[in-house]
């Protein structure tokens, strides 16, 4: 049967962004999905990105079918913006791998990476990663494949694995130099005077960019912990992806969410219009 979804001058599939992020993630479930990776397999994944993010798609798409990935162009149908989408084969098969996907924007020089290690598990942190890439130009967006709970032990919960795609694309990426914001969710109770807890992980080589965030969550009438002036609740700093990157002095912000910021229309669009300022830092710096 014919692909009915239309398709773009330039040969793109048009999409809503935001909907494919959705559907991908609809069925994450606890213990469903995942197998861990070889060393080769992971690397041929990260290689394969960083060659996107270099402009050499054919030479990507070689190596990431090497171990069955897939790269294909969307164009978002609300903004008109083209991604490279990064998609394991196996994601629709009768036991995918859990591997993850990743979204490279094409009109715009890649400055900055949004990192969701779990979608899901931490309820609707994914849809904020897909709403920052369609606010802020110049993003790379890395979805974890799986619910954080599943696989064996903890296998899956990639802010605290080295051994998974998620933090091969992750530590490559910064090995490059670009910054990170880490999006996660807390519960209401977490840290029950705040909105927000950001921090800049084991390092502090976001700092100026951790209190841009913080300010502008703040003019927005939100109340923000600030891990790098104060003890906070989740702080991050064992966070595996945030400590490779201080090893390699790359900026990266871990923020956690309470679930009205990511839940309810209104203040997610101010979450996002805050972590896109910061973004536009990151875009200036390196223009």
């Amino acid at each position: 049967m014919p692909d009915s979804r239309p398709t773009d001058a330039d040969g793109s599939d048009e999409e809503d962004l935001l909907r494919l992020v959705a559907d991908y993630t609809s069925d994450f479930a606890e213990g469903r999905g995942y197998r861990r990776p070889s060393y080769r397999e992971r690397r041929t994944v990260a290689d394969g990105v960083a060659l996107l993010v270099d402009r050499e798609r054919r030479r990507a798409e070689r190596r990431l079918n090497d171990v069955d990935f897939e790269v294909r162009t969307i164009t978002d149908a609300a903004t008109g913006r083209r991604y490279a989408e990064v998609a394991d084969r196996t994601d629709h098969a009768a036991a995918p791998r859990g591997w993850g996907r990743v979204y490279v924007d094409l009109d715009s020089r890649v400055r900055w990476t949004a990192q969701v290690p779990h979608p899901v598990a931490d309820r609707d942190t994914e849809q904020l990663g897909a709403q920052l890439m369609r606010r802020a130009p110049g993003g790379v967006l890395i979805i974890a494949g799986a619910h954080r709970k599943s696989g064996s032990g903890d296998e899956a919960d990639v802010a605290h694995r080295r051994n998974s795609v998620f933090h091969a694309i992750c530590d490559e990426l910064a090995a490059r130099g670009l910054p990170g914001i880490q999006i996660h969710g807390m519960a209401d109770d977490s840290a029950p005077d705040h909105d927000v807890v950001a921090s800049t992980g084991k390092g502090r080589e976001a700092l100026t960019e951790g209190r841009d965030l913080a300010d502008a969550l703040r003019r927005r009438g939100y109340e923000v912990c600030r891990a790098w002036a104060r003890s906070c609740p989740l702080e991050g700093r064992k966070n595996v992806q945030g400590r490779n990157a201080t090893a390699q002095d790359t900026e990266f912000l871990h923020v956690e969410f309470a679930p009205k910021m990511r839940e309810q229309r209104k203040h997610r669009r101010a979450a996002v219009a805050a972590l896109a300022e910061v973004t536009r830092d990151w875009r200036r710096s390196r223009s």
